[in-house]
């Protein structure tokens, strides 16, 4: 039984660490301040019991002693108890004080450093803490002390000690901040630079000097870097083209991570919001397979769901496979098959353009509600085609969380017809503030429209990478037009 102090890191779930990620997947509690990111809480286990302990700046926390508490008391009762925290454990997050306690009461406790905020929300914003010829060191130092802010600090001495300073909690202080630091020697012309939610979709940096910090912008929860390194500006992170657009992807649980992950890497918030469940249907026995030339699989769900009954690959045996689109034949190589082919358009009219004349048997493990393009296409070249339903798509009830997201994003990517009637189904007649809807290809544009929904815009190709492109397409033209 041990409690794991564990570093979430400063906003962007990618920068969780490894460790962090093994804990939180076999955790049975996991203890979260309001600083941790929603989306880790997915990483855990479903059955694992989930306590908020958020603070919050002038409004209802969970006083200190009472999250001592609680990671005591489930510490003996349960086997892998994830303390996550912003940030690192150890920098202004009072990981010492609760490793303290769980010390006193004999409980076992890990701690697991995370990414600070003081390193990482500057590199976001494109400012280095070091650089030759600007800075040797960095200070790191917070703005809020108890009984008030920063009274303990001998800001003189950080003032004198040279390099770049960094101040967290410190926007509510930051004017007398600024004013200690100038009579202690540094100049009012001192370049500033603080960064808001760094690393996060909402990140917003605003540039400054030491003279007007008190009066500038500066937002919330900012990391403020004080020195001639806040000068530079090697920006990337605000640069990238979704940068803060808010983007939802209604596919099934098991579907949405591979998309949701791409359009976070192009700076847009993805929002999952599963409209769709995935259920078992028809297995596909190794015998089946004997007596077939060609398995075609049209998405990475049908191949998860044809795997599902076989033992790997060597089931395969002699037997060539098509992939419809890169994501497909990804998800193949994951599993140790090459496709024999994958079309240059990724649909069923692309394939088929591409397809070798019958006669043969091909097996079609697919969704039972697939569209039977496909294989009459392939019976008219000869094939004989054995369509097997290996799973079927269920709509997923709507919360009022993704009906929010839904109202308030940007853009939504359609990417099967199924998601697009149970958006449809799920917002029924109130579809105020919808963003763009964005069809992955034209039987799911189709769809969309028959059942009310006014599509934006179509993928040029009918893969996640067109998808994606259309995304980016949609949302920069709106930018410019706007």
């Amino acid at each position: 039984m041990t409690v794991y102090l564990v570093g979430a890191g400063p906003g962007d779930p990618g920068l969780l660490t490894v460790r962090g990620a093994e804990l939180l997947r076999r955790a049975d509690v996991v203890i979260y301040d309001r600083l941790s990111v929603a989306s880790l809480l997915d990483l855990a286990p479903a059955a694992a019991e989930r306590i908020s302990v958020g603070k919050t700046p002038r409004g209802p926390s969970t006083p200190q002693e009472e999250i001592n508490r609680l990671l005591v008391e489930n510490g003996r009762h349960h086997e892998t108890v994830v303390r996550l925290k912003g940030g690192d454990p150890f920098v202004f997050a009072r990981g010492g004080e609760e490793a303290l306690a769980l010390a006193a009461a004999g409980v076992s406790f890990e701690v697991v450093p995370g990414i600070t905020s003081a390193i990482a929300a500057p590199a976001y914003a494109g400012v280095p803490v070091t650089h030759r010829g600007l800075s040797t060191s960095f200070t790191v130092v917070t703005g809020h002390e108890d009984p008030w802010a920063a009274t303990e600090t001998d800001w003189d001495a950080v003032a004198r000690v040279g390099g770049t300073i960094v101040v967290l909690m410190g926007v509510a202080t930051r004017g007398e901040i600024a004013e200690r630091l100038m009579r202690a020697g540094r100049a009012a012309a001192t370049p500033v630079t603080a960064v808001s939610w760094g690393t996060r979709p909402e990140q917003r940096t605003v540039r400054t000097t030491l003279g007007e910090l008190g009066v500038a912008p500066v937002g919330p929860t900012s990391t403020i870097v004080i020195g001639p390194v806040a000068a530079l500006d090697l920006r990337w992170f605000e640069d990238r083209p979704l940068f803060g657009r808010r983007v939802v992807v209604p596919r099934s649980q098991e579907q949405a991570g591979a998309l949701a992950t791409r359009l976070r890497e192009l700076g847009a918030e993805a929002v999952e919001v599963p409209l769709i469940a995935v259920e078992p249907g028809e297995p596909v026995t190794a015998g089946a397979l004997d007596a077939v030339d060609w398995v075609i699989v049209t998405s990475p769900t049908a191949v998860a769901a044809l795997f599902s009954s076989l033992r790997d690959g060597r089931d395969l045996g002699r037997v060539r496979v098509a992939a419809l689109g890169p994501g497909t034949a990804g998800a193949l190589r994951e599993r140790g098959i090459v496709a024999d082919l994958v079309p240059g358009r990724s649909n069923a009219e692309g394939l088929l353009d591409e397809f070798e004349d019958g006669p043969g048997r091909v097996l079609l493990p697919q969704s039972a509600i697939a569209r039977p393009t496909l294989g009459d296409g392939l019976r008219a070249k000869g094939w004989t085609v054995d369509v097997v339903a290996t799973y079927r798509t269920v709509a997923a009830p709507i919360d009022e969380r993704g009906r929010q997201a839904m109202t308030s994003a940007d853009a939504v990517a359609l990417t099967s017809s199924s998601t697009a009637q149970n958006l449809a189904d799920a917002l029924g007649d109130d579809r105020s503030g919808l963003g763009a809807l964005i069809a992955i290809g034209p039987a799911t544009a189709e769809t969309a429209r028959a059942a009310g929904l006014a599509v934006t815009a179509i993928a040029e190709r009918h893969d996640l990478d067109g998808l994606l492109d259309a995304v980016v397409a949609t949302l920069r033209n709106r930018s410019g037009s706007s």
